[in-house]
């Protein structure tokens, strides 16, 4: 089931709780000692720097899928973000320099964040707050050194309500040839049977990669049979044909980008696994080097609309995910429920 860690970092004794939590998701993806000393290191310090420049935030940790899929990307990673509604960072680059520290920091700083990690992106806005994504597999080819045959990339932020250990959200992304297919799945409610909903979709698509995404949503369904059913919705970017198939069930919303506007994909009412319409739709829309596509579930408010300059900033999917939901979020409107974005995007021509 999808573990998340949510660790609040309002002062300096949370800090050690963000360390555990990195080793216990590097346990769960696997990786060796090494490995999971970097996670851990990465993890503190990024703890810590949330303290140093917004005073208080909150850390993510997760096990993913990398960000790109490919011939040598193998295993899954650990992915830890942090976000805050502080003043931000105004020298973004300096803060990515070795030595740029204070005494309130393990003295590693941000720079040797990037080194450790396979992907570091740190994106801040004066007067919006910053995000910072870091993933940390086994060293292998995930990062911005990786082949990348396709020119896309996945990934997403998943927060549980109210800090459960489980969230009854669950993205996942899987390729078969020229066919890429992302689904995010919301188990219904949330908790740990919301969790094995969303749990058992993922699964189903891993098995079965290759099918177009009504035909993946029946397969979904079969699997979620004895479950609390969930809602879902499957995106396939075909990359032979530059063309983007979507369909979903429930309440999961879709947002694409096409030229300087946002379009809305449609969703039929339903639940997967309790109650799915006979027929479903598939958008099929054309994809190019300007295309973004979003996922979100409704932990996100329901009139949520993707701000201008989303995508923009970085090329990293879950950099574009955590700022949605900073975005969309305050301390003054809490989330009622788990809450997921997931994004594709493609990669720039220039790279990373």
């Amino acid at each position: 089931m999808p573990r998340v860690w949510d660790v609040p970092v309002q002062d300096s004794t949370r800090v050690r709780d963000v360390r555990v939590a990195a080793e216990e998701a590097a346990a769960l993806a696997e990786l060796d000692e090494s490995r999971t000393s970097a996670a851990s290191l990465v993890a503190t310090e990024l703890a810590t720097n949330l303290l140093k420049h917004a005073q208080a935030g909150e850390v993510l940790i997760d096990v993913v899928d990398p960000p790109r899929l490919g011939e040598g990307i193998t295993g899954r990673v650990v992915q830890i973000t942090t976000i805050d509604h502080g003043p931000g960072i105004a020298d973004v680059d300096g803060a990515l320099r070795d030595g740029f520290t204070t005494a309130r920091s393990l003295g590693a700083g941000l720079g040797t964040c990037r080194r450790l990690a396979d992907d570091f992106r740190l994106h801040s806005v004066p007067g919006r707050g910053t995000v910072a994504v870091a993933r940390v597999g086994t060293g292998g080819p995930h990062g911005d050194t990786a082949p990348d045959p396709a020119g896309v990339r996945a990934g997403g932020v998943n927060i549980p309500y109210a800090g459960a250990e489980f969230s009854g959200d669950a993205w996942a992304w899987v390729r078969s040839g020229d066919r890429l297919t992302l689904m995010l799945a919301d188990g219904l409610g949330h908790g740990r049977e919301a969790a094995r909903a969303s749990t058992a979709a993922a699964e189903a698509l891993h098995r079965r990669p290759g099918l177009p995404p009504a035909a993946a949503l029946e397969a979904v369904h079969g699997a979620l049979t004895g479950t609390r059913g969930a809602a879902v919705a499957v995106a396939q970017l075909d990359l032979w044909a530059g063309r983007l198939r979507f369909a979903g069930v429930g309440n999961v919303s879709a947002r694409l980008r096409e030229g300087g506007r946002w379009r809305s994909l449609l969703s039929r009412p339903g639940i997967v696994g309790v109650h799915q319409p006979r027929t479903v739709r598939e958008d099929d829309v054309a994809w190019t080097g300007e295309s973004l596509l979003i996922l979100h579930t409704d932990g996100l408010p329901s009139r949520w609309n993707p701000a201008p300059d989303t995508g923009v900033p970085s090329a990293d999917p879950a950099v574009t995910a955590a700022v949605a939901i900073r975005d969309a979020g305050s301390s003054a409107r809490p989330v009622r429920d788990d809450t997921a974005v997931a994004v594709l995007a493609p990669v720039p021509q220039d790279g990373p």
